[in-house]
This record gives C-alpha cells, sequence and structure tokens, in this order.
C-alpha cells in the first residue's frame, strides 16, 4: 500500500505534521514524505570577518596590519618560523604523531594542550587524502599583546584539506591561531580561539573542532556523530548509503559524488544553527556550504565545492532515508552555483525525495499531485518566489514539489538537469532566469505557472 504525500504545515488540532522554515519537522505518522530544504549558507560572512582579496605576494589580506608605532617585526621570517609550525602540524596529522603535532603547543596551558590533542584525536578519524595549514594576514589586537607580549601574532589561517573518498577536490575551512616567539626565535601556539569570533559563518567551526567525535565510513557516506554513539552512526550510515543510492539513480546523468552526515549534540556547526527558535523547532537536517574558495578570496560568497549535511540535534531520531535523499540532492547540485530559484532548488530536491527508494514504502503520487492541485495551485497566483519561499513554506514546497515534477514529465531529466545547472550558475537575474528557461523549455517562470494551471483544469 502506498503512503500519500500531504502538504506541510504548523501543526493543528489534527495533529498534522509542522513544516518550518528550512526542513521538516516532527510528525506523529508517516502521511508526508519529509521536505528538507536547502541551507547552503549565502550569507556565510554576515557578522564576521571577510576576507579581502589576495595581495601581490598571494597571501589573502585579512585585517589591518600592525599600526605604525608598533615594534618593528622582520615579517619574513616570522612568516617562515610560523610556516614551519604549520607545516609540522599538518605532516603530524599525515603521520599519525601526537608528539609531532603538539611540539608547537605551549605546553604551560594545561587546557590548550588538552584541547589540541583532542583535535588530533579527531582529525585522524577522517583520513584525510591531503591537508595543509596556510597562513592569511595578520589580525592586530591590543589586547592580545598586552597578554602574551610584544612577539604576538594574531593570524587567519586557511585549512585546505581533502578527506579520501569524499571531498572531490581539495577544500578550505578557516581558523585562528595566536603565535608569540620563544627564547632561540621559534613560535608557539598559545591560542586557538582569539579570533573565533571573527571568522566567517559556514566557513568555520568544523565538526572535529566541537568536543570527542566519532568517524564511521560506509560506501561513498562518512558520519559524524559523538564518541559514544555507535548505535547511532550505524543507523545512520545504512540510511545514508539508500539515499546516496537513491540520488545517484535519480538525478539526471548520474551523481558520483559522496555523502557526510553530521549528528552531534551541539547546535551550531559548520553554516547550521539550532539556537535559531524557528530552526530549533522544525528543522531536521541542513546542507551547508563546503567551500574551493572560502567567502572573500575569489567572491563574496566564496566558490562553492560540495555541502555537508548537519542534522538538528532535536529532532536525529527523526531522520530516514528519504530525508537524506533530500539533502543529497543538495549536496549533488551545491558544485552547480548558487542562482537557481528556490522553486527550483527545493522541488529538485523534493521530487528525488518522493521517488520509490529501496527499502522505502513507494508513495501516492499520483493522489498527491491532485491534493497539490486542489489545496495550493487553485489559491496561488504564482510559483513560491524567493523572497516569501519560507515564510509561505507550507504551500511552497508541494508547489514548487509541482513544478519539478511536472518539467520531469514534460521535458525529460537530461533537459532538466542542464536547466539546473545553467540556471544556479547563471541565473542571478530575473531576466537571466527567463533567458536560460526560454532557451530550455521555451516557458518563463510565468508561463509556466500558467501550464500548471492549465494541466490541473484539464
Amino acid at each position: 500500500m502506498s503512503q500519500t504525500p500531504r502538504a506541510a504545515g504548523r501543526a493543528g488540532p489534527d495533529g498534522g505534521p509542522a513544516r518550518g522554515r528550512h526542513s521538516a519537522a516532527p510528525r506523529q505518522r508517516r502521511l508526508w514524505p519529509l521536505l528538507l530544504s536547502l541551507v547552503l549558507i549565502a550569507g556565510a560572512v554576515a557578522g564576521g570577518l571577510a576576507l579581502h582579496q589576495s595581495s601581490a605576494d598571494g597571501q589573502a589580506n585579512l585585517a589591518t596590519p600592525n599600526p605604525s608605532g608598533s615594534p618593528e617585526v622582520d615579517e619574513t621570517a616570522r612568516a617562515a618560523g610560523v610556516n614551519k609550525v604549520l607545516v609540522r602540524r599538518a605532516q603530524a596529522i599525515r603521520n599519525n604523531d601526537e608528539a609531532e603535532f603538539l611540539q608547537d603547543v605551549d605546553p604551560a596551558d594545561k587546557l590548550l594542550v588538552a584541547r589540541q590533542k583532542l583535535l588530533f584525536e579527531n582529525l585522524r578519524q577522517f583520513g584525510f587524502a591531503s591537508l595543509s595549514y596556510e597562513q592569511l594576514r595578520e589580525q592586530f589586537d591590543q589586547r592580545l599583546v598586552d597578554k602574551y607580549g610584544p612577539s604576538t601574532y594574531l593570524v587567519g589561517v586557511a585549512m585546505t584539506y581533502q578527506i579520501k573518498g569524499i571531498d572531490p577536490q581539495p577544500v578550505r575551512t578557516m581558523l585562528g591561531y595566536t603565535f608569540t616567539q620563544k627564547r632561540g626565535g621559534s613560535w608557539q601556539l598559545v591560542s586557538d580561539s582569539d579570533m573565533d569570533h571573527l571568522l566567517p559563518r559556514g566557513s568555520h567551526q568544523e565538526a572535529w573542532d566541537l568536543g570527542e567525535v566519532l568517524v564511521k565510513r560506509a560506501p561513498r557516506v562518512l558520519i559524524v556523530v559523538e564518541r559514544n554513539e555507535a548505535k547511532l552512526a550505524d543507523n545512520l550510515a545504512a540510511k545514508a548509503v539508500s539515499a546516496v543510492q537513491a540520488v545517484s539513480k535519480a538525478w539526471p546523468g548520474g551523481w558520483t559524488g559522496s555523502g557526510v552526515v553530521i549528528a552531534l549534540d551541539d547546535k551550531i556547526v559548520r553554516g547550521a544553527d539550532y539556537t535559531v527558535p524557528k530552526n530549533a523547532e522544525d528543522a531536521l537536517a541542513m546542507a551547508t556550504w563546503v567551500y574551493r574558495t572560502l567567502p572573500g578570496e575569489t567572491t563574496e560568497l566564496g566558490e562553492r565545492a560540495d555541502s555537508y549535511v548537519v542534522i538538528n540535534p532535536r529532532n536525529r531520531d527523526k531522520i530516514d532515508a528519504r530525508t537524506l535523499a533530500h539533502e543529497f540532492t543538495h549536496v549533488a547540485t551545491a558544485p552547480y552555483g548558487a542562482y537557481a530559484p528556490r522553486w527550483l532548488v527545493e522541488g529538485a530536491a523534493t521530487y528525488v525525495e518522493f521517488l520509490p527508494m529501496a527499502g522505502e514504502e513507494n508513495l501516492a503520487l499520483d493522489k498527491y499531485r491532485k491534493e497539490v492541485q486542489t489545496k495550493y495551485l487553485a489559491k496561488a497566483k504564482s510559483l513560491p518566489t524567493d523572497n516569501v519561499f519560507f515564510k509561505d513554506s507550507d504551500s511552497s514546497y508541494p508547489m514548487s514539489w509541482l513544478a519539478v515534477d511536472y518539467l520531469f514529465q514534460h521535458f525529460g531529466a537530461v533537459e532538466v538537469g542542464t536547466l539546473y545547472q545553467e540556471m544556479a550558475s547563471l541565473g542571478s537575474t530575473q531576466a537571466e532566469r527567463n533567458r536560460i528557461m526560454l532557451e530550455h523549455l521555451n516557458l518563463t517562470e510565468g508561463r509556466l505557472f500558467l501550464q500548471l494551471k492549465k494541466e490541473a483544469g484539464s
């Protein structure tokens, strides 16, 4: 017997499911497949310290250098000395050498040593195919000079890494380190958190930075949970493998990528923030950008390479394979760009989520299609627009699914896949979106909406 999807909305007297700004919320019974939304953090640098265009020497300009009047610094010698520390740390992770990793950490700061030891234990589980650290430009803070001494060097650091079998190319995240010079001229790490409040959201605070973790691998899947959650890791891995297979089969042209699922107790991981009331209550999972270049390095928003899924710790027991198939569709399409209209982004992910899937009961999509036409399309005046999509999410998701379902039925998977790629890459304005849609479908968004109306009437 097939299940009948039904449109999501705020929970009412009938105990129906609730829908939030970003993704599906818990529900009392399985009547509505989970509609998980894309949260690829477009405002990653908001409220944080953005990188600036790289300078002529190839180092990104993080902040204003030391003000005039500061002691003269041999910047070349300092950069070389700190670089030795960074190279040694990356090498220690590759060699699984904890002593080498801690060699340049201030031994007098026991808490820092403990944090760095835990960081090493976490990092070594991920299995990096490549890993390196690169100094960015100095961030001056007189308070830190007063605390650590005149040689204090607060610097942004780009960590470039590639997780074996997961990341299709090297990607970057950002951290901040404070160094001081020891007697004899070598440098030591005295803090790993002084710059945290300045770093861009969405390209900082990775899973390995957040307490004791356990990393579990399965075919094309990597799961990150708390150290004592082996059973949860096994459960999520099985669902993730099924979801990866489903997206690989369903997405036009096939998808050969991998899925990362992070399910930690922390409420802020990467670009996902489950302390925000709306997210905390309603969201199940979010797909968060992984960067090829950091925000501000070459473009304001950064160049996106991939996406990792972060699960809401409050709702992790509601995650199923369909949930992850939705999110992994966002992962599969993340490299295309950030400009596709929200109805296409969410409609495509929901379309894949609803398809027949191994181990999951089939959905009564014919019945659901009629329900969406009657309940939502009949009252709508257009496709959901980007600026109100999440505000009206209880109607936006089913309407978006209906539109993408129509495109697959009438134009085929190849055309839809090509359309998505061009819209995501080039559709930064409505004029561009119209041009691309006319080229591929001989339809604008407005005319597509009228076609949905026409088909419903027939």
